[in-house]
C-alpha cells in the first residue's frame, strides 16, 4: 500500500522572510559608493576568521567572499560576475533622478561607464589599481543633446534638427 505524501515545508513561510534576508547581497548603488571611495581597503582587509578564506578574498563587484585565490579566479569568469560588471556600467538611480522625474528639473541620461574586473591579490600588492572610468556614450547624439537642453522650446529645436 502507498504511503501518503509528506508535506515537509508546508508552514515554513515564517522562515522564509529570514532565509530571504539572511542571504540579501550589497545593491548597485552601495557596491558603486565602496567603488568610488574605498576599494584598496576592500581588498587589503584584517583577518576575520568568521568569514570564508578569513576575509581575504573579496570580490568588490559582487560584494561575495571567496575561499581562496583559485576560487575567485574561477568567480571573475562565471556569468554571475560579468552580468555584475554589466549592470555597474551604468550610473545607479540617485535621489536627484527621482526628482528630475518628479519634475523638478529636466532629465538627464545616465552616464556610461568602462569597468573592469579588479586585478588579483599579486597585482594589487605590485600597485596595480581598480579603475572606473565615465565614458560618455558617442554613438547616441541624440540622447546627449536632448539631456542638454533646458526647457520645452530646446527640446523641439533638438527635435527639428535631426
Amino acid at each position: 500500500m502507498p504511503y501518503a505524501r509528506k508535506k515537509m515545508h508546508s508552514g515554513d513561510t515564517h522562515l522564509r522572510r529570514r532565509w530571504r534576508l539572511r542571504n540579501r547581497r550589497k545593491d548597485l548603488d552601495e557596491i558603486d559608493t565602496d567603488l568610488k571611495t574605498e576599494p584598496e581597503k576592500l581588498l587589503k582587509q584584517e583577518i576575520d576568521l568568521d568569514k570564508p578564506g578569513f576575509g581575504q578574498f573579496y570580490c568588490i563587484h559582487c560584494a561575495t567572499y571567496y575561499i581562496n585565490d583559485q576560487a575567485m579566479q574561477a568567480h571573475f569568469r562565471t556569468k554571475v560576475h560579468k552580468r555584475r560588471l554589466k549592470a555597474l556600467e551604468i550610473e545607479p538611480y540617485t535621489v536627484e533622478d527621482s526628482l528630475r522625474a518628479a519634475g523638478h528639473g529636466s532629465f538627464v541620461q545616465p552616464q556610461k561607464r568602462k569597468m573592469e574586473t579588479q586585478p588579483c591579490l599579486l597585482d594589487v600588492e605590485a600597485g596595480k589599481r581598480i579603475k572606473v572610468d565615465t565614458v560618455m556614450e558617442e554613438e547616441k547624439p541624440a540622447k546627449q543633446e536632448l539631456s542638454k537642453a533646458k526647457t520645452v522650446t530646446d527640446y523641439k529645436k533638438v527635435l527639428e534638427d535631426l
